[in-house]
């Protein structure tokens, strides 16, 4: 049982989130499922990396110092907890957010060699993203060897979708041999948003069809039905789908091969292009950040055009979706953008009244998590579909599945999961 060998102590769960060139981290109690303290290491590998440490009453704790791997960072991150007295002793779990679990992994799991070796062999699908957290979590192995560690993956909830939802026509052999498919991402903030979603509409999960749309500086959409995932935007990689902050979304495949040709790239400098420089960033030639190009959408037309593009493929996605499930509930936005971008979440929805959606301009102007708002309803009284604003929490899902994982109650089918987030 969780915290048995030490009654009466504090009992800690770490969620790690390791980045290509960051680390995010948030420590909660184990009994209360509370935030206790958190923060973000930036620029790992550079000289210039530093670390910021934020408390529940909003003072930050910053502290620059050179990191050159995660392995060095996870040091540092260690020490900053010690300083807000953290025992280390007292970390009981350490749950990991792993981008990748391919078809090998549709729910959470218990970190051992056979994991880790899986995991290994998926970066070569997720070459960006896997190693950092393998690197995260060996780390964590030998720094913190007391606790359980978990890895929770941003593919398990996609797992429920149907082959022709996930399959692309190419070759067979591609499928069978290689893992050609449509994997999805954001999965742990599209379950959290769908349970709140559900408790919002007073139905079990099980009874709910929504819409999710997760958009911050990565993007995505995943049409529930019944509380689970049946399509999602993003693809085999996280390129897909919507346009986002330095990636293309939706892109004819065979742009890629005449641009390789013509320009003599090779995959590795492909990648870089369609990962870091591309999305708004590729259409702006300046800004990869929603903020800045609304700012200049008046006086720079590529700002106006990227916000253009990204409206209508959200659009696109919307009525997608909606075909797809026959009957909707709702539309709930997320995450960074979803949250607090109440110009935008107005252009994503109009011209949607025939669909049955119909935005309350007022109630969508209040709904900002930045300013304290976790989670609203902003469709006006008559719309046949609701629409939710609902601020992300993919850190608690990591913390309880990492609790159930310990103490021996975690149920991998997530509808019959006991979520306190669900009540």
């Amino acid at each position: 049982m969780l915290g048995a060998d030490n009654k009466g102590d504090n009992m800690y769960i770490l969620a790690l989130n390791c980045g290509s060139s960051s680390l995010k981290y948030q420590v909660f109690d184990a009994d209360s499922k509370k935030y206790v303290v958190g923060g973000n290491v930036e620029k790992i590998g550079l000289a210039d990396s530093f670390i910021t440490q934020k408390y529940p009453d909003g003072t930050k704790q910053r502290k620059d110092t050179e990191m050159k791997n995660h392995n060095e960072a996870l040091n540092v991150v260690l020490f900053m907890l010690r300083e807000a007295s953290i025992d280390m002793n007292e970390i009981g779990g350490v749950g990991h957010r792993v981008v990748m679990g391919g078809d090998k992994f549709a729910s959470s799991v218990e970190i051992n060699d056979d994991v880790i070796k899986t995991i290994d062999e998926l970066s070569q699908i997720a070459p960006l993203h896997n190693p950092a957290a393998l690197m995260g979590i060996v780390t964590a192995k030998q720094l913190l060897p007391n606790a359980t560690q978990v890895a929770v993956f941003d593919t398990a909830f996609h797992q429920t979708m149907p082959d022709y939802a996930y399959r692309y026509a190419v070759p067979n052999a591609w499928y069978t041999e290689l893992g050609v498919r449509r994997y999805g991402f954001h999965g742990t903030s599209h379950l959290y948003v769908s349970k709140r979603a559900a408790k919002m509409l007073g139905k079990p999960a099980s009874e709910c069809n929504l819409v999710t749309l997760h958009i911050g500086s990565g993007a995505s959409a995943t049409a529930i039905r019944n509380g689970v995932s049946v399509d999602t935007s993003l693809g085999m990689t996280p390129l897909a789908g919507l346009t986002m902050g330095t990636r293309p979304g939706d892109l004819d495949p065979g742009v890629v091969l005449y641009v390789m040709q013509r320009l003599h790239l090779t995959p590795d400098q492909m990648q870089m292009h369609l990962n870091k420089d591309s999305g708004l960033l590729g259409l702006t030639e300046c800004f990869a950040d929603r903020r800045d190009v609304e700012e200049n959408r008046e006086t720079n037309d590529k700002c106006r055009l990227a916000i253009e593009m990204e409206s209508h493929n959200v659009k696109k996605y919307i009525g997608a979706f909606m075909a797809e499930l026959g009957h909707t509930d709702a539309l709930v936005f997320t995450a960074g953008v979803g949250e607090n971008d109440d110009y935008l979440r107005e252009k994503f929805c109009s011209g949607l009244t025939e669909f049955g959606v119909k935005l309350d301009s007022e109630k969508n102007a209040a709904a900002l998590a930045r300013k304290g708002v976790d989670e609203m309803e902003i469709s006006t009284p008559d719309s046949r579909v609701k629409i939710f604003m609902i601020a992300t929490n993919e850190e608690l899902v990591i913390v309880e599945d990492t609790i159930a994982i310990m103490n021996g109650t975690y149920n991998p089918n997530h509808l019959e999961m006991d979520y306190s987030f669900a009540k």
